[in-house]
């Protein structure tokens, strides 16, 4: 019975674009061929999730991968991804009975001369679980004791291990295999099943056999069960991890963006595996962070070099790494960024850090700044409002960034910082950019801070009225920055208390209610709630957790998770953008515990 694609749906919609896909993998053109590959992966099993048309397209998947122009490989780790794919119950299990029934007429690439094909044949018998593959385990076992290629082999020793009963006792015997892969292969498996702490032995033949070859050969996906030893030890044992880290495997960095406070333990490490491009230098930033004292001088003398670097942006990152451990050859380097890069997004870093390390110290950078502020990005603007002084006397130039709203942000944010002392010239910049035909953030961001500068809110309020009748959430976060003065909008505010349906619909309209008005009786639960259920993985600090702090209220409910936080041995907050500033979960847990340290508890 012919397939009517139109009533199944793949990752983007209904699938009646498959037959011509399908169609095209039977070109003789590679490149329409190349095209089609990717539109079936993406459709048919879209991050791994498969859907109502995934099994219907699996015989002729089978078809084209055995009498096809070209594309096996690819066609076999498809069938393969679709077998142990993710999503609804009835189209996983749709998808794997599918390619369990097509299997059969494959099973000859088991034996083929294509060492590759042979390894997407492993994958694919893996991918099918337990129940589809027992009756194949002869197949692998007669591989596993026949294989000449070393990859596809240690791929047999993992898949056995994954669809095997028992104890795996026979992997005992590949630990002293010649060949490093194997070895590899058999101690990974033994880990995955391995209890805490890990065995020693165990993480040593891993560590040399990985050092020994540590770039295996690119293939397809194995089951969710499959773990890498790496995986394993950084997720389960920290001291493990180390270990291995002194044996050669390069995880420095992942320790300690898994684990707290092992900054000191992984510096060695992490110096060698720098290799002066400026991402590499930005985490070694971020890790000087956290480092003692003691520990920075090392850091400088291994990035001193890349200041005499021929890329801007290679300058820029090394000065960052030397401002975060505290050294004095970075406030002259950030004043030479500015002049010579000012638009530069590593000058913002560099200057962000010397900022923050040296404060006051750091004047001659503010002064250089002030004297680039036509040049410089908005956000190398904001830095100036750090340093008041310096800023008040370029309220002229800061006012005439402005009206354009390419970088009228920065200068918006230093003269709101400076209130009062903008002057008339400030507030008429702002009062201008409140009326002006920019994007939303920038006349809201204006009228408040012209509310700053004058202490008149009507612009701000006559911005977010509107915004917040209509039912804008975006609209709380201004309105609370307004203060006492949003006093005319808690009407609009207040019913959000009870009427929000999320714990973070309640929590920023108690945010608002508490800024405005100064009430603790009916926001600090709605507040603890919110930060509670932010879950800590945002890179960015929960905005209740300061306004808890500052009221110094905390209701018990709240206390043991904030704990469990604040103490846990794990990092919580992730953030894969790394530029050169402390981690975002070690700021989360001073937070924490300063909140738990200072709050009354209230039961």
């Amino acid at each position: 019975m012919e397939t009517d694609w139109g009533t199944l749906g793949h990752a983007y919609g209904p699938a009646d674009d498959i037959p011509g896909l399908l169609r095209a993998m039977e070109s003789a053109d590679a490149g329409v061929r190349e095209e089609a590959m990717e539109e079936l992966v993406s459709s048919l099993c879209h991050q791994g999730t498969v859907y109502d048309a995934s099994a219907p397209a699996v015989p002729h998947l089978a078809r084209l991968a055995l009498d096809g122009p070209g594309h096996r490989l690819e066609l076999l780790w498809l069938l393969g991804s679709l077998a142990d794919g993710s999503g609804g119950p009835a189209e996983r299990a749709a998808a794997r009975r599918a390619v369990a029934e097509a299997l059969p007429a494959l099973l000859h690439f088991a034996h083929d001369p294509d060492a590759e094909l042979r390894d997407a044949m492993v994958l694919l018998v893996a991918g099918l679980g337990r129940p589809y593959a027992l009756p194949l385990l002869p197949l692998l076992r007669a591989r596993l004791d026949t294989e000449p290629d070393t990859e596809v082999r240690a791929h047999v020793v993992t898949a056995l291990a994954l669809l095997e009963a028992g104890d795996g006792g026979w992997r005992h015997g590949l630990l002293t295999d010649p060949e490093p892969r194997i070895r590899l292969a058999a101690a990974e498996d033994l880990l995955r099943t391995a209890g805490l702490p890990l065995p020693a032995g165990l993480v040593d033949v891993c560590a040399a056999a990985y050092a020994a070859c540590p770039h295996p050969r690119e293939t397809g996906y194995w089951p969710a069960a499959y773990r890498p030893f790496t995986d394993r030890l950084l997720e389960d044992d920290p001291e493990a991890a180390l270990r291995a880290l002194a044996r050669g495997v390069p995880l420095a960095h992942d320790i300690v963006e898994r684990w707290r406070g092992r900054e000191a333990d992984v510096l060695p490490w992490a110096l060698d595996e720098c290799g002066g491009q400026a991402w590499e230098l930005y985490r070694l930033a971020r890790l000087a962070c956290a480092l003692p004292a003691d520990a920075r001088p090392r850091v400088r003398e291994r990035v001193l070099p890349y200041l005499d670097s021929g890329d801007p942006d290679v300058r820029a990152a090394a000065l960052t790494v030397l401002a975060r451990a505290g050294a004095a050859e970075a406030v002259p380097g950030a004043v030479r960024l500015v002049e010579e890069a000012p638009g530069l997004a590593g000058t913002v870093r560099a200057v962000t850090a010397v900022a923050d390390v040296f404060g006051a110290a750091a004047l001659p950078v503010a002064h250089a700044l002030a004297g680039r502020l036509d040049e410089a990005s908005p956000h190398l603007v904001a830095v100036l409002a750090r340093y008041p002084a310096v800023a008040a006397r370029s309220v002229s130039r800061l006012a005439a960034l402005v009206p354009p709203a390419a970088g009228a942000h920065g200068a918006i944010a230093v003269l709101g910082a400076l209130g009062p002392a903008a002057g008339a010239v400030g507030a008429g910049a702002l009062r201008a950019a409140v009326g002006g035909d920019f994007g939303p953030p920038v006349p809201v961001a204006a009228a408040l801070a012209y509310h700053r500068v004058t202490g008149d809110p009507a612009p701000a309020l006559a911005l977010l009225g509107p915004e917040l009748a209509d039912g804008a959430r975006e609209a709380l976060r201004p309105a609370a920055e307004l203060g006492p003065a949003a006093a005319p909008l808690l009407p609009l505010i207040e019913p959000r208390l009870t009427d929000a349906r999320t714990p973070a619909g309640r929590g920023v309209a108690a945010l608002a209610v508490w800024r405005i008005t100064g009430r603790t009786g009916d926001t600090v639960e709605p507040l603890a709630r919110w930060l509670v259920a932010d879950g800590f993985r945002s890179p960015f600090e929960p905005p209740a957790l300061p306004a808890l702090t500052s009221i110094g209220l905390l209701p018990r409910f709240a206390v043991a998770p904030l704990r469990a936080v604040a103490d846990s041995a794990r990092r919580t907050a992730q953030d894969l953008f790394v530029t050169g500033e402390p981690h975002p979960d070690d700021v989360l847990r001073s937070a924490l515990r300063a909140l738990l340290a200072s709050a009354k508890v209230l039961d």
